[in-house]
């Protein structure tokens, strides 16, 4: 999930669910208000079978494109899975691995586990992002999660793209401002930047 957003990692989720007890309302996870995918997604943890979320960050993104990052995301996520999975519904994809698996076209609206895993991935992209808006509060990132909206791409504009922005994505190697945005943070103590990108990378992990 996330894999038009300009900021931050792309985030995939594998579910195996429990074929004696149905979640009710299971549908693609855009189509659903947020408050209602929280929901949902506690339903799926407390019930399915397994469940995993795995994430691929920016700066892999950009060294081997989004494409190929939400498949190592999706695999990342299937190999999490305990128990394992004995075969796979994707949605729209195959991926590197030697298990059964077929790629289902608009999978998340007509397969109940694909369903549940743009959930959890949605749900969990959501809260990783929204950490980071406190950091980056310029991007507008609790609201419009690092897609492009209006606002966002006028920050990008005006101040350039954060070190988290997807540098492959033409809207930020398009800003006109370089990569500026971290200044501010260490100032004082720049001797501790790293350190301090640490701890901020642990919290939004």
């Amino acid at each position: 999930m996330g894999r038009g957003s300009l900021f931050g990692p792309v985030v995939a989720a594998a579910v195996i669910l429990d074929s004696g007890y149905r979640i009710r309302g299971l549908r693609d996870s855009k189509l659903l208000p947020a408050e209602r995918r929280e929901v949902l997604a506690l339903r799926i943890r407390e019930h399915a079978v397994a469940w995993a979320v795995a994430s691929v960050d920016a700066a892999r993104i950009d060294q081997i494109n989004i494409y190929h990052a939400s498949r190592l995301a999706m695999k990342d996520a299937v190999v999490l899975l305990n128990p394992a999975a004995d075969h796979l519904l994707i949605d729209a994809m195959k991926l590197d691995c030697d298990l059964p698996q077929k790629a289902i076209i608009h999978g998340d609206a007509l397969s109940a586990s694909i369903a549940a895993a743009s959930i959890l991935a949605k749900v969990e992209r959501d809260r990783m992002i929204s950490l980071w808006d406190p950091v980056f509060p310029l991007y507008g990132l609790h609201s419009n999660k690092g897609y492009s909206t209006p606002k966002h791409l006028a920050a990008l504009r005006e101040h350039g793209p954060s070190p988290l922005h997807r540098q492959s994505f033409a809207p930020v190697w398009n800003a006109p401002v370089p990569q500026e945005v971290l200044d501010f943070m260490f100032e004082q103590s720049p001797e501790g930047s790293a350190v301090e990108m640490a701890e901020i990378a642990a919290e939004a992990s």
